[in-house]
């Protein structure tokens, strides 16, 4: 049995979830509103305010759904009542960024300043010229968006320049030594 795939899900007051005949799950809450298509190999129950995911199988794909199931309820859940963020540090002399409108115009070293546009359900801040929050609702979409931000500039290691998570710790290689 699944060891997270058997844990329950709890719904908060004021999140309402709708399961169709097909597993198309509808997940309602204040932050907004989010779908997703489930697997028939798991079956979902709700029964007084706690979701609960079961196989119908013990095959190994069955098994390979149940947990993946209950972690993308789960994730909905958390979604429409807290929302996710990913923060971003930009490390490097001249790396900044800045925020115009929807668009997200960061100066990475390149000839060019790099200009995102917003996807639809993210919001980025420019809270210091070298920090960017990336926040939203759909957990992937928001991970998604961080790492092609990430992309323009990955972390080098000799020293330490580029764009990083904020929780990120880089591997220090050392430089060259010297002739002998």
């Amino acid at each position: 049995m699944s060891r997270i795939g058997k844990k329950a899900v709890n719904l908060p007051a004021g999140v309402e979830v709708k399961i169709d005949e097909n597993n198309l799950v509808s997940v309602k809450g204040p932050k907004g509103e989010l779908q997703e298509q489930v697997s028939k190999l798991v079956k979902i129950e709700m029964e007084d305010g706690v979701l609960s995911v079961t196989r119908s199988a013990d095959d190994k794909q069955s098994r390979s759904q149940h947990g993946l199931a209950r972690t993308l309820i789960n994730n909905m859940v958390e979604g429409v009542t807290n929302g996710f963020q990913k923060k971003l540090q930009l490390v490097g002399v001249g790396y900044k960024a800045e925020k115009r409108g929807t668009v997200l115009a960061m100066s990475l070293g390149y000839s060019h300043p790099v200009e995102l546009e917003d996807p639809k359900g993210i919001t980025t801040e420019v809270t210091t010229p070298t920090e960017i929050i990336v926040t939203g609702i759909d957990k992937a979409i928001v991970g998604n968006y961080a790492a092609g931000i990430r992309a323009w500039r990955k972390p080098e290691p000799y020293k330490g320049k580029g764009i990083r998570y904020a929780d990120e710790v880089i591997r220090r290689k050392e430089g060259k030594t010297g002739k002998k």
